[in-house]
C-alpha cells in the first residue's frame, strides 16, 4: 500500500539501495588494496573491475527479458544471495591469505552478471512502492551520493581495523541486507500473459519498443557521444591533474564537495516540479562542463571544488528527470527491457572513453582534452533541447505531487 512517500515498502527499498551502494563504493578502495598487497600490480587491479564491467554491460539486455519474463523482485533478491556468496568466497581468499588472480576475475565475471540481472528490476519496482516517482528518484539519489562518498572512508576504516578480508565480508553482508530487505516489500505481482513469446522475441519486441521512443534513443545516442568525449576521459584525467597539483588529500576534498553537490542536486530535484522534465534537465546539465574547465585552467582549488558541487548537483538533477521519465512515462510490461537498453546504451561507450583519455592526452595534453569534453557537453545538451521528442516531453499524469 503507498500511502505516503515514507511508506513501509519505499523504507525497505530505501535501506536496500544505500546498503548495496555502500557496499559497491567500498569494492573498488577493497580490491585495489588487496590485489596490490599481493602483489599483483595495478594492471590487475583494471582486469578484475574490466571482468565485472564487460559482463554486466554485456548481459545487462537480456537482465530486461529475465525480469519481464519472470517475478523481477525474486530475480533481483537471488542475484543478491548470489553475491552473499561471492563475496563471501573474496573474503575467505583474502583471510586464509590464498589469492588466486584468475579466481577473483571468475567472481567479477559473476557478479557482473548479477547485476545485469539486478538492474533492471530497480526501474519497475520504484512506481510499485512509491505515488510520488520523481520525489522517490530523488531521495534514492541523495543516498546514493551520500553512500558514494561514505564508501571509500568505510572501506579505508575497516582495511585498518581488520584486513581487506573484512571489507569484503563487509560488502557480502549489505548484499544480504539488500535481499533481506526486497523479501520485505509487499508487491502486487503485474499481469503476465499465461504464454509467453520466446526469448527472443521478448528481445526484439524491447528493441523495437526502444526504437520507437524517439526521447529515449536521442537521450542515449547523445549519452554515447558524451561517454566517449565527457565522462569517459573526465575520471582519470581530472584525478591525474589534481593529485599531481594540490595532492591525494585535496582529491579526496574535492570529491567529498562533489558528493556534498549530489546531494543538494537531489534535493532540488525532490521540489521542482517541471511541466517538462527532461528540457529542466538539460538546461541544468549546461554547466556540466564547470568543473572540467576548472581543471583544465589550473583555478585555485576552491574554484575546482565549486566546478565538483555544481557537476555534481546537475547530474543528480539530470539523472532524476531522466528516472522519473522512464519510469512514468513506458508501460510496466516492457519497462524492465527498455531500461536496460537505456542501461546497456548509456555505459557502452564508457570504456571507450576511458581507454582514450591517455593517449588522447598524450597527444593533445591533458587540458585540451577535457575543454573538448566541456565543450562537447554543451553542445550535447543543446541538441537535445533543440530535439523536439525531449525538448517537448511532459510529465505523466501518474507521476503525482504531494503524496
Amino acid at each position: 500500500m503507498r500511502t505516503g512517500r515514507w511508506n513501509r515498502d519505499f523504507s525497505l527499498f530505501f535501506v536496500a539501495r544505500a546498503a548495496a551502494r555502500l557496499g559497491d563504493m567500498m569494492l573498488p578502495v577493497a580490491l585495489a588494496a588487496g590485489l596490490i598487497q599481493y602483489g599483483y600490480g595495478v594492471g590487475a587491479v583494471g582486469g578484475a573491475m574490466a571482468a565485472f564491467s564487460a559482463c554486466f554491460a554485456g548481459f545487462v539486455i537480456f537482465g530486461g527479458v529475465i525480469a519481464d519474463r519472470f517475478d523481477t523482485r525474486a530475480v533481483m533478491v537471488c542475484a543478491d544471495l548470489t553475491r552473499v556468496v561471492t563475496q563471501s568466497s573474496v573474503a575467505m581468499m583474502f583471510f586464509t591469505g590464498h589469492v588466486v588472480f584468475w579466481q577473483i576475475c571468475v567472481v567479477g565475471a559473476i557478479n557482473g552478471l548479477c547485476a545485469a540481472l539486478f538492474q533492471p528490476g530497480i526501474a519497475s519496482t520504484i512506481p510499485q512502492i512509491a505515488t510520488d516517482v520523481q520525489g522517490a528518484n530523488g531521495i534514492i539519489r541523495i543516498a546514493e551520493s551520500v553512500m558514494g562518498v561514505a564508501g571509500p572512508a568505510v572501506a579505508g576504516l575497516l582495511i585498518g581495523v581488520t584486513s581487506v578480508g573484512g571489507v569484503f565480508a563487509a560488502h557480502a553482508a549489505t548484499y544480504l541486507t539488500s535481499a533481506l530487505c526486497l523479501l520485505g516489500l509487499r508487491l502486487r505481482r503485474g499481469p503476465r500473459p499465461a504464454e509467453r513469446e520466446r526469448f527472443r522475441t521478448d528481445l526484439v519486441e524491447g528493441w523495437r519498443e526502444f526504437r520507437a521512443r524517439g526521447w529515449v534513443w536521442g537521450v542515449i545516442l547523445v549519452w554515447m557521444v558524451l561517454m566517449i568525449t565527457t565522462f569517459g576521459p573526465l575520471t582519470p584525467l581530472v584525478a591525474t591533474e589534481i593529485i599531481t597539483a594540490h595532492g591525494d588529500t585535496a582529491y579526496g576534498l574535492v570529491n567529498s564537495i562533489g558528493g556534498a553537490g549530489m546531494a543538494v542536486g537531489g534535493l532540488i530535484a525532490m521540489r521542482l516540479r517541471p511541466r517538462h522534465p527532461l528540457r529542466a534537465g538539460a538546461i541544468a546539465m549546461l554547466a556540466y562542463g564547470l568543473q572540467p574547465v576548472m581543471v583544465a585552467l589550473h583555478a585555485p582549488i576552491w574554484l575546482v571544488a565549486t566546478g565538483f558541487a555544481v557537476t555534481g548537483g546537475v547530474q543528480t538533477f539530470w539523472s532524476v528527470m531522466w528516472a522519473t521519465s522512464i519510469q512514468t512515462q513506458i508501460p510496466g510490461s516492457i519497462l524492465n527491457r527498455i531500461h536496460a537498453y537505456e542501461v546497456a546504451g548509456s555505459l557502452a561507450m564508457m570504456p571507450v572513453g576511458q581507454a582514450l583519455a591517455g593517449p588522447a592526452a598524450g597527444l593533445l595534453g591533458s587540458g585540451p582534452v577535457l575543454v573538448v569534453g566541456a565543450v562537447t557537453a554543451v553542445a550535447g545538451m543543446v541538441a537535445l533541447l533543440l530535439a523536439p521528442p525531449v525538448r517537448d516531453l511532459g510529465r505523466a499524469e501518474q507521476d503525482l505531487v504531494g503524496v
